[in-house]
């Protein structure tokens, strides 16, 4: 197997304007503690941390509001709000609802390319599962469930599933990797890409509550 596969999941960076780098880093600081709730936030102190001047800052505000993680009060300023553990809680079961939808919606749509794309993910999960390599098989099943999103065929949902992969990926909640961590994950996702195999939806979405849901158990 040639050990090559492009990365398809998350948002990146590099060559983003300005604000929407900083925005980037300050929603990583904050959904990982560095940022703590109730901490006030000035356009001063942040272009002082992060080396930019007060537009990009006044931008990336603007849009860590818009995302709920800051909250600006008339002539106190920014405070950052964070994400309580309810928070957290509530996320999981969204992106279980959504998931099924995508799941649903990806089997009744999915191409015959985007398959053989799937299935070439899987197969990285496999070998990388015999490997015991933990961090290229996370990369992976992030890609999987991207191409899964991808071939869902709805925008918005792509969209929507993508942001919660970020806040759970950058939130403080790490997971516990028992000693079968990466076999019962690699069970998991043959569930989910037989019901591809099948063309299933049915399948599908009970596989996938089944996998986020074992995902919550592992997470502390």
């Amino acid at each position: 197997m040639e050990l090559k596969y492009k990365e398809t999941f998350g948002i990146k960076a590099t060559g983003a304007p300005l604000s929407t780098d900083l925005f980037f880093r300050l929603r990583k600081d904050i959904l990982q503690g560095s940022l703590r709730p109730g901490q006030k936030l000035t356009e001063q102190h942040v272009c002082d941390e992060y080396a930019v001047s007060r537009t990009p800052v006044r931008e990336a505000f603007k849009q860590l509001e818009l995302e709920g993680l800051i909250e600006t009060i008339p002539n106190r300023g920014a405070f950052v709000v964070g994400f309580s553990k309810q928070d957290m809680e509530d996320m999981y079961e969204l992106r279980k609802a959504y998931e099924m939808i995508a799941i649903k919606w990806a089997i009744e749509r999915i191409t015959k390319d985007e398959l053989e794309e799937l299935e070439e993910a899987f197969e990285f999960m496999e070998f990388y599962t015999q490997k015991k390599d933990i961090d290229k098989m996370l990369n992976i099943n992030s890609n999987f469930h991207q191409l899964i999103y991808n071939a869902s065929k709805n925008r918005m949902l792509k969209h929507v599933l993508a942001s919660y992969q970020v806040y759970i990926k950058q939130s403080k909640i790490s997971t516990n990797y028992a000693e079968n961590y990466l076999e019962e994950v690699l069970e998991e996702h043959r569930e989910i890409f037989n019901a591809f195999i099948k063309k299933d939806p049915d399948a599908g979405m009970s596989a996938i509550v089944k996998h986020l849901d074992n995902a919550k158990l592992r997470a502390k």
